[in-house]
């Protein structure tokens, strides 16, 4: 990465941003092409950005990307770029990782709620997290109290990995208490944000982060909420960007029970358990699959049956009988870890496989 970089250029370009631009890189203007001749139908203000990026911010997020291996911007022409986004009219031009930028693609269930939820809540957001962890889906919230970081420490006691999108850049944790929680989430996950190094939090950035969380996942589970609560903006987010919503029921006299009550009332999918999410998301699961993860034809319905699947059964003879880490798999098949994880996610819904204690995986048939 170079202070030449368009993409990069564009992120500190002050006053214009992605949901002005999108609409020309549609039409075939390039970043390199704005940012040399801006157009016409501009305004003379944001001619005069896209000719004047910010330098001392590039020059900051710059040191701050260099200052460590594991810090990353993942733009739109990154093999690491997460193509879910690129139904967002507001996409953003590029994506700050702190940790595994491959992660951004892997499959995810978004996991969010109220920041003052019941003891009840949080346990229950805990374990959902935990269990979708066990089983390889990835688990993504935003960092923020209550709901969130119970998900993200359920994922991680899962051992699996967990997102966090922030509305803040990453050079900073929001809230400050989270800090512990933040760097545990760095080295097994990733931090994410749109925003540079540098920028605080504003109101305005966390309905951006929640269409980030919605937008990177195959669905959204709201564990408590209240009739006005950012959770509710989430899961609104999801619906229109056509990714599945759950809600967990609670009792009638919680308020923090009314929002998801609401949601089911609107068409949300009411769950009681971590299955009941993992079984609706099975076939979007495979269709994430067919999309990244090309494969050669076989006979037999493969939609239907992956297991018909050469790959497919090339992991299942890679594992034997015996329960065997995913590491292990790893180095047996040479598949990536995110394919690898999402694999072993649709072989257990098939219920060709399962998992056991030590975060192992043991064929079932």
């Amino acid at each position: 990465m170079s202070a030449t970089d368009p993409w990069l250029r564009l992120i500190h370009c002050a006053g214009i941003g992605p949901g002005r631009l999108n609409p020309l890189l549609a039409e075939g203007w390039t970043p390199e092409a704005l940012l040399a001749s801006p157009p016409s139908q501009l305004t003379e203000a944001q001619r005069a950005a896209l000719r004047r990026p910010d330098e001392g911010r590039l020059a900051a997020t710059l040191a701050w990307l260099e200052a460590g291996s594991d810090r990353h911007l993942v733009t739109r022409d990154s093999p690491h770029w997460p193509k879910a986004l690129d139904g967002l009219a507001d996409a953003p031009f590029g994506l700050f990782v702190l940790g595994d930028p491959a992660l951004l693609s892997t499959p995810q269930i978004a996991v969010v709620g109220s920041r003052n939820p019941t003891p009840g809540g949080a346990r229950t957001a805990h374990d959902f997290a935990e269990h979708f962890a066990a089983s390889g889906l990835a688990v993504t919230s935003g960092l923020a109290l209550g709901i969130d970081a119970a998900a993200h420490r359920g994922a991680l006691a899962g051992g699996g990995p967990t997102l966090a999108v922030t509305a803040t850049g990453l050079d900073r944790v929001y809230p400050a208490r989270h800090r512990e929680l933040a760097h545990a989430i760095a080295e097994s996950g990733a931090l994410v944000s749109e925003f540079p190094p540098g920028t605080g939090p504003r109101a305005g950035h966390f309905p951006r982060r929640n269409r980030l969380i919605s937008g990177l996942s195959l669905g959204v589970l709201v564990v408590e909420a209240a009739l006005k609560s950012g959770s509710l903006i989430t899961a609104r987010l999801a619906g229109e960007q056509g990714r599945e919503v759950f809600a967990i029921p609670g009792s009638i006299h919680n308020p923090l029970a009314r929002g998801c009550h609401l949601l089911i009332r609107q068409g949300a999918k009411l769950v009681e358990t971590a299955d009941h999410v993992l079984e609706e998301l099975a076939p979007l699961l495979r269709d994430h699959l067919a999309k990244t993860e090309p494969r050669p034809q076989v006979e037999g319905p493969t939609a239907d049956n992956p297991v018909a699947d050469p790959d497919y059964q090339n992991l299942l003879e890679a594992m034997g009988f015996d329960p065997v880490s995913a590491d292990m798999l790893v180095e047996r098949t040479g598949l990536a870890p995110e394919t690898l994880s999402s694999m072993l996610l649709l072989l257990e819904m098939e219920g060709r496989v399962s998992t056991v204690p030590g975060g192992r995986f043991v064929r079932t048939g």
